[in-house]
């Protein structure tokens, strides 16, 4: 599938950086140690000559040309200047975006925590927009729009983001269910017929579980969807549309946890671009539901029956 440019309003080339990550679990040998090198430096290696930068990847300067080409630039000199523009508007934006990429120390104040939480997932977001297909956005939200009912498939992290998806779209009339359990989920995926919709949710794409209940799906005739990180992963390949996602890590909170928040991202675009194509329908929904909620709630800051 083809990685859009800028969108959104962030008027920047495809991220070189975005493609290093999301081609590192294909790169074996030394094309992975000069991608590791690249991510772990990008400013050093945008500086370092081609024979500089094979010394300090402890490769050869045929590896750094292969993983040019791996990448589709032509040569070094492209790949240069590509990181180079990259790590130079990180520079000219929000101050947080220059500590991206130093380690979380166990005695970090937690003011230097928080501008590299800040800085990584602000950094996420950018770069998902960057990478997101708006057409592919819009094909799942018209699925998702005339679907008699729709399965959203996760494990653990997966799970608790394919949840909120599933909260939100009941609130407006969606019939949604999520299935975090493989077993449940396969029963659930085997009663599924055209017209419905499966969204299988996996950072990596390579999780046993959400691939497989997403291809029992599949195999009913609904429409699958895959959110992932990796546009080659065993979960993007099997599914209709692909909605792709970038990540951050961070000490404490490796790949898997840092790209929630550009998980979360994606899926709220995709609620409102349903809600939107279902406007009156979601509207009642969320007036009907207000109302059944509303004697729940506390007025002017007061308990009801003694309680805090």
């Amino acid at each position: 599938m083809e990685i859009p440019h800028a969108r959104l309003g962030l008027d920047r080339p495809d991220s070189v950086l975005v493609r290093v990550r999301a081609q590192l679990p294909e790169f074996t040998g030394a094309l992975q140690r000069v991608a590791e090198q690249v991510l772990t430096d990008p400013a050093g290696a945008a500086r370092a000559t081609i024979v500089e930068l094979a010394e300090r990847s402890g490769t050869s300067p045929a590896s750094i040309t292969r993983f040019c080409r791996a990448l589709g630039f032509e040569g070094y000199a492209d790949l240069r200047l590509a990181i180079a523009g990259e790590t130079g508007r990180a520079a000219r934006s929000a101050g947080w975006a220059e500590d991206i990429g130093r380690a979380i120390e166990p005695g970090d104040p937690l003011e230097r925590v928080l501008a590299q939480i800040m800085a990584a997932d602000t950094q996420a977001m950018r770069d998902t927009a960057a990478m997101l297909d708006l057409a592919e956005v819009e094909r799942a939200a018209a699925a998702i729009s005339s679907a008699n009912r729709v399965d959203i498939y996760g494990a653990s992290g997966s799970a608790l983001v394919g949840a909120e998806m599933q909260f939100s779209l009941h609130r407006i009339g969606i019939a949604a269910w999520t299935w975090p359990d493989v077993h449940n989920g396969l029963a659930s995926a085997a009663l599924l017929r055209e017209g419905d919709v499966a969204l299988g949710i996996s950072h990596t794409g390579q999780t046993r579980e959400t691939v497989e209940m997403l291809a029992e799906a599949g195999s009913h005739g609904a429409v699958t969807i895959a959110l992932t990180g990796f546009p080659r992963s065993p979960l993007a390949e099997l599914a209709d549309i692909v909605l792709l996602t970038a990540s951050q890590a961070t000490s404490f909170r490796p790949d898997a946890l840092s790209a929630r928040h550009p998980q979360l991202v994606v899926l709220d675009l995709l609620y409102i671009a349903v809600a939107q194509r279902t406007h009156d329908r979601s509207h009642a929904a969320f007036q009907r539901t207000a109302r059944a909620v509303d004697a729940h709630r506390f007025s002017n800051g007061q308990s009801k029956e003694g309680e805090l």
